[in-house]
């Protein structure tokens, strides 16, 4: 597998899809502020986080980093452990947002880029990443919006790409314990370099800028949305639910946790407020008793 010439390219491509949906949030929440910290990792490279907190998003983290280290953290071989030991490279953009307004989503993305080196073998580079949405009300109009822009960024690379990628964010992005989904999906790929290195380069940053326009037009769509102290209770309890899953079973936090990255920036992803309620059950019959009956079940939105 040949070795990308140019890494500065890839670098200078994923700070600016950082640029990108920040650009989305500051034009969405024309109030709202970043806190920007650049850092640096004691065991090698760094990064910068961004976090947004406005009237529209209560908390969004935009981080980009770039590390690597003598030897893959366990996490990232996992899959392939023929490749435990290896000195690696990573970098990537890793976006998490909650919205202030119940009715819109919490959305997740990320992109990323491993290169993996051994003396007198042939270096292993893959992409990953995706994106993915988690509402707290369903709509129709936003699930299949959304699957649809997924859909249509996978096209050109094949036909069967879509439905690959998200069967595994389907499998990826749920709670065994729970019997539940995280939210309605998108895409998941991992281990990906289809088609060459420039075709699996310019697939993995169309997700980066897929993401920003599809989520863009469905807060644009609920960000004004009245609601009261019901609908506010049922949002910081679902989030429970995502504050599970990224303890519990996200590789990414892992990842960044067992190669020391910043903390700081690995839990920049936790809601702001959240709660749970012991054998909370909403009622059959309400918008909250809908979400997880029709919206929270894989199915084909498009």
């Amino acid at each position: 597998m040949e070795k990308p010439e140019d890494i500065d390219d890839i670098r200078a491509q994923l700070q600016n899809a950082q640029e990108t949906i920040c650009r989305v949030l500051s034009e969405l929440d024309p109030e709202g502020t970043f806190t920007v910290d650049q850092w640096e990792r004691p065991d090698g490279g760094g990064g910068e986080s961004r976090a947004f907190t406005g009237e529209v998003f209560e908390k969004a983290g935009v981080n980009f980093s770039d590390v690597g280290g003598p030897a893959l953290p366990p996490s990232a071989s996992a899959r392939r452990p023929e490749l435990a030991g290896r000195s690696f490279q990573a970098m990537g953009v890793s976006v998490v947002i909650h919205p202030r307004n119940p009715y819109a989503p919490t959305s997740h993305a990320n992109v990323r880029y491993f290169l993996t080196e051994k003396p007198g073998e042939e270096p292993v580079w893959w992409f990953g990443g995706g994106f993915d949405l988690t509402p707290y009300y369903g709509f129709e109009e936003d699930a299949q919006d959304w699957h649809r822009a997924a859909r249509e960024c996978c096209e050109p690379y094949g036909e069967d790409l879509y439905p690959r990628l998200k069967q595994w964010c389907d499998d990826y992005f749920a709670l065994p314990h729970r019997n539940e989904q995280r939210g309605i999906g998108g895409l998941f790929f991992d281990d990906y370099n289809e088609g060459g290195f420039e075709a699996a380069k310019s697939f993995t940053l169309g997700v980066a800028k897929t993401y920003a326009e599809a989520y863009r037009a469905i807060v644009a769509r609920r960000k004004d949305t009245p609601y009261g102290e019901r609908e506010r209770r049922w949002q910081t309890i679902r989030r429970g639910r995502y504050v599970e899953f990224n303890l519990l079973y996200d590789r990414g936090t892992l990842f960044g946790l067992q190669s020391k990255g910043r903390t700081e920036s690995i839990l920049m992803s936790l809601p702001p407020e959240v709660r749970w309620e012991y054998g909370h059950t909403p009622e059959q019959g309400t918008p909250e008793a809908e979400l997880l009956e029709k919206y929270l079940v894989p199915r084909d939105w498009v």
